[in-house]
């Protein structure tokens, strides 16, 4: 894998050398965008306001916006040299429990693998963190901005998962219901959790794009396809909990309440 960033972490005066590499790869199904009279392929080009003509991308940069309306140009050469400490140093700012990070904040994870040098401070942080159970948090710049990030053990090596910072996370407002339920609603639903508890996600697939190759099928065809019925809200929620315990019971192989 491709290294996206190289540098130190630092805790103390403990300097640990890594190399972040994306944890992470998804498979979206990507849609070509089409001109609807003919179904043709859309294209973007770049084109220039003053210029009033359209320019190769090679010709396009990036520049940072004044408030008076002039556009300063940033190279990446500027960029490589950006006065900040976290450009080249993951600066922890202190130990907390996992538990404590809200995972609402959890934003891409990456893998912290050992840089050149000596594997030993990488070593000790990975098995201090595993024994204490505590993560490092830390700041860092990455892809153009300074983020929040925590760092902690996995398999033998370290995981830096980018937080969002805290004005980052949406105020959900009064989105939460305030009807209330009853003890024995309650405890049927404490029964269906533990009738459902374990799932193997291995076994868990993605279906969208079967289910977008039979809707060209069909378009092609003319076929009809079979939408799934949709749920509908439970009008005796009671009713409905006792049902589900039951059926759970059958498919588990566990005896119902």
């Amino acid at each position: 894998m491709k290294a996206a960033w190289s540098g130190m972490i630092q805790f103390g005066l403990v300097a640990v050398p890594i190399r972040l590499y994306a944890a992470t790869q998804e498979h979206p199904v990507r849609l070509h965008e089409i001109h609807l009279a003919d179904g043709s392929r859309v294209e973007h080009r770049c084109f220039c306001r003053a210029e009033n003509r359209e320019i190769p991308h090679d010709q396009v940069g990036r520049g940072f916006a004044l408030a008076d309306g002039r556009v300063v140009p940033i190279t990446e050469e500027d960029l490589a040299h950006l006065p900040l400490p976290t450009r080249r140093t993951i600066d922890v700012l202190g130990f907390v429990p996992y538990e404590d990070i809200d995972p609402i904040s959890f934003g891409r994870p990456y893998y912290a693998g050992p840089g050149p040098g000596d594997d030993r401070p990488y070593a000790l942080l990975v098995e201090a963190l595993a024994r204490t159970g505590y993560v490092a948090v830390a700041e860092l710049a990455l892809r153009s901005r300074e983020r929040l990030a925590l760092l902690r053990p996995r398999h033998g090596m370290l995981i830096l998962q980018t937080l969002l910072w805290r004005d980052e996370l949406r105020d959900p407002g009064d989105l939460a219901p305030c009807t209330p339920v009853t003890d024995r609603e309650l405890e049927l639903a404490e029964v269906l959790i533990q009738e459902l508890a374990g799932i193997n996600i291995r076994d868990v697939h993605d279906e969208y794009a079967h289910a977008l190759e039979q809707l060209v099928d069909a378009k092609i065809t003319g076929g009809e396809l079979v939408e799934p019925t949709e749920p509908a809200p439970a009008l005796d929620l009671l009713a409905a909990l006792e049902k589900s315990v039951r059926a759970a019971g059958r498919t588990h192989g566990s005896p119902s309440t």
